[in-house]
């Protein structure tokens, strides 16, 4: 009896040990998105075609996930791209995605897309932007709206630090309050839905720098334009201008580099934007 105790205790260490093993890997990650998307196992077993208690199996390790159910589940919680890559290592599969640098020969064809869309919405203002706001092209309007920015803000060029710096865009800014407010909501929400330490470090940058005071808000007295959405209104040399930011993402993107891209647009608000920037911006 004395070795048998033993014996007993070591088969038990063992099926602990190998549950953990597992749990360890997807289960805990696949978890994690979940509650973050406020979804119960039964609504996701549900919208997978599958049961809660095989989404519990999954979750505690009991049962290994197939590497398609998977990537069903990430779909379904909209996981993003590059994260459905480390649920599937955890999973011990390989990753489904490839990251693709954007100046690869075999992303001509996007780039091209890409500087032709931004060329054609000339003379309004549009850039495209990475997954922390990093500037990967712009057009001839963005360089406009940029005049006087000093080199140092330009040379890695960030739209979050562009905008907010106070050696930037945001002592031109007429609402700055409330544009800064909806940009860092904006960023928010993405840290909420996605695992970037890089997002959060740009975020907790410009969270930080100094607000001076405007004054008199955008909105100023005897402002009488019918604004659909909240504009960004700037400054430019003596005009004041206004604008509507619009932003989109490919659909269903095969590679991280491009389900982490963003196109922004700029869309006049106003009759004296759209005769200022035509002026400005030569076809």
């Amino acid at each position: 009896m004395t070795t048998a105790a033993p014996a007993k205790g070591n088969a038990r260490g063992k099926a602990k040990g190998t549950t953990y093993e597992h749990a360890s890997g997807a289960g805990p990650l696949l978890r994690s998105w979940r509650e973050r998307r406020r979804v119960s196992q039964l609504e996701l077993a549900l919208r997978a075609d599958s049961s809660a208690r095989h989404i519990s199996f999954v979750e505690t390790g009991r049962s290994r996930p197939s590497e398609e159910f998977l990537l069903r589940l990430a779909d379904h919680l909209d996981v993003p791209v590059r994260d459905r890559n480390s649920l599937l290592l955890a999973a011990g599969y390989a990753p489904r995605f490839r990251e693709t640098p954007l100046d690869d020969p075999s992303m001509g064809t996007l780039r091209e897309g890409l500087e032709r869309l931004l060329a054609g919405y000339e003379p309004y203002p549009a850039l495209v932007v990475d997954a922390t706001y990093g500037v990967v092209a712009a057009n001839r309007g963005i360089a406009m709206i940029l005049d006087g920015v000093p080199e140092h803000l330009l040379s890695s060029p960030n739209a979050m630090r562009l905008t907010l710096h106070p050696e930037g865009l945001a002592p031109r800014i007429r609402n700055l309050r409330e544009w800064r407010g909806h940009l860092l909501h904006q960023m928010e929400r993405q840290i909420a839905l996605q695992r970037s330490d890089a997002l959060r470090a740009v975020y907790e940058e410009v969270a930080a720098y100094p607000v001076a005071d405007p004054g008199v808000d955008a909105f100023e007295a005897g402002t009488d334009v019918p604004y659909f959405a909240l504009p960004l209104r700037i400054e430019h040399d003596g005009h004041v201008l206004s604008f509507i930011s619009s932003i989109s993402t490919f659909n269903t993107p095969m590679d991280v580099t491009v389900a982490e891209l963003a196109i922004e647009t700029l869309l006049p608000a106003d009759p004296a934007t759209v005769k200022y920037v035509q002026s400005r911006v030569s076809p």
